[in-house]
């Protein structure tokens, strides 16, 4: 039980690392990528109040993550 814990934890860090070493490494070209600003994510703008709720982003970014725990379940078996 806790070695595949270990494991886990492991292949999330690498993820999380490889991420971010691509963020670092792009240089600030993934600044007009438009995470947060998609068809879907609901804005209200009312005179001074702002709402944003990013629905899309949301759905998205879990899909994703499922899919990238699912992977590193798959390996770590």
């Amino acid at each position: 039980m806790m070695s595949e814990l270990g494991k886990t934890l492991v292949v999330i860090g690498l993820g999380i690392f490889l991420l971010g070493g691509l963020l670092w490494l792009s240089g600030g070209t993934l600044k007009n990528f438009p995470i947060g600003r998609l068809p879907g994510d609901i804005l209200i703008q009312n005179g001074h109040f702002t709402f944003y709720f990013p629905l899309t982003t949301c759905i998205l970014l879990s899909i994703g993550l499922s899919a990238l725990l699912w992977l590193g379940q798959a390996i770590t078996r």
